[in-house]
């Protein structure tokens, strides 16, 4: 190849192209960010300043779960514009199996003079400004049809067949990427909801004490777990751990610890060192790679006392109308990382009306501040609970959520931190 004749540089210019457009989309982790840079670098290609995606029913991640999540999203277009545009059929692919090279898409050069254009479809493009369009099937190379991509000529025009080229094999590796990013959501959502179905649903109800009890997981599915149960004598054991890790597999993890501790604590409960030793010795004969922060407390509502051990685990707090402050727990290893676990319990009286509150550190780390920092944040957040909020566990909850980590911070879509939150009131 002679990089001095005007063919060849045309064709270093176009792959060099080529490569920052899918540099930039390999750097994109989400799906919606995927599909946002590959109607941005379309644009780019063709020259057009328009575009939108719409997604076939049931692509996106999150649709069997929660509320339907957009299928269409747009580029330079207002959601008006958006709902006005999913009104109009989007063109198919002629029959046949076009060359990918090509021929990636159809194009509408003049959509004023289309023959067999409905009105309908006339009417909204004078309406939005719009005369010509391209339209590329989103078809990984197994057949998966994720959606169609349409851009958005302001004047009569089509695409160059050099543009056709650059974009088809733009296009391939684009619709492959977000079709990847598209399942691994997927998984990463069920790995969440399995792992919300291994939590508690209800909190059980024990003379003398109130609980309460907020759960955030991170969009991989995170292993931290909270639990509460009736013991023998009107006793209550309260739990809050963290499995090290996401995905799947910490969740089966969490899943196993957390049924581990429940039948741990029927039996020793009053002996919260013995349960996290046992739940110690379990970790390292079942799950030699993982680790855990534990934190259990075995309460006696009548006595309003609580002796509580950790493993590694952050203090819990006690919040009350005279004090708010942490319970003087030692500091200890998490479990799984010795060789033989053990710390001493720590005993607490608490007052009438005062909330002990446990908490996984996802709740701190989720503030990006240091622990120090964090904990006084929500040891802040909880001296400054209005009266009335601090005498009901479900207020207080949420007024901690709210001031711990006011929106964004609390819904990030991507930060890998669970955050577990359970009140008990005496």
């Amino acid at each position: 190849m002679n990089p001095g004749s005007p063919a060849d540089r045309k064709r270093i210019c176009d792959l060099s192209c080529l490569l920052d457009l899918t540099t930039r989309l390999a750097r994109t982790d989400h799906f919606d960010a995927a599909l946002r840079e590959t109607l941005r670098a379309g644009g780019t290609l063709l020259g057009a300043p328009r575009g939108l995606v719409v997604l076939e029913p049931g692509t996106h991640p999150g649709a069997a779960h929660g509320p339907v999540p957009e299928q269409t999203l747009g580029m330079g277009l207002g959601r008006a514009e958006l709902g006005e545009l999913e009104t109009v059929p989007a063109p198919s692919p002629p029959a046949g199996t076009p060359d990918a090279d090509h021929e990636p898409g159809v194009a509408c050069p003049d959509l004023a003079a289309a023959p067999g254009l409905g009105a309908h479809h006339r009417q909204v493009a004078a309406r939005l400004g719009y005369s010509a369009t391209y339209t590329v099937p989103l078809t990984t190379g197994s057949g998966v049809r994720l959606g169609t991509a349409v851009w958005l000529y302001d004047e009569p025009g089509a695409p160059t067949v050099r543009q056709r080229e650059l974009l088809g094999g733009y296009m391939r590796y684009a619709t492959e990427h977000c079709a990847h990013l598209s399942e691994l959501a997927r998984i990463r959502e069920e790995s969440a909801a399995l792992g919300a179905e291994l939590l508690p649903s209800t909190l059980p109800r024990v003379p003398g004490v109130t609980l309460a009890v907020r759960h955030r997981t991170s969009p991989s599915g995170g292993g931290d777990w909270f639990d509460a149960l009736a013991l023998p004598d009107r006793a209550v054991g309260l739990a809050v751990g963290s499995v090290t890790g996401s995905g799947p597999a910490a969740v089966a993890a969490m899943g196993r610890l957390r049924a581990s501790l429940r039948a741990y604590a029927v039996m020793e409960g009053e002996d919260p060192v013995a349960v996290l030793s046992d739940l110690e010795l379990l970790l390292r004969l079942t799950e030699p790679a993982a680790s855990a922060t534990a934190l259990f407390a075995y309460a006696e509502p009548a006595a309003r006392k609580v002796l509580l051990a950790g493993a590694g685990h952050c203090a819990p707090l006690i919040v009350g109308p005279r004090r708010v402050e942490p319970v003087e727990t030692a500091v200890s290893a998490p479990l799984g990382m010795l060789a033989c676990w053990e710390a001493p319990s720590a005993e607490v009286v608490l007052g009438e009306g005062e909330t002990l509150l446990c908490y996984t550190d996802g709740l701190l780390h989720r503030t990006g501040q240091s622990m120090d920092r964090a904990f006084a944040r929500l040891r802040s957040a909880a001296a400054g609970a209005p009266r009335a909020t601090r005498e009901d566990p479900e207020a207080l909850v949420d007024h901690v959520l709210r001031t711990v980590l006011p929106a964004p911070l609390a819904d990030l879509p991507d930060h890998p931190e669970d955050v577990v939150l359970l009140a008990a009131r005496f």
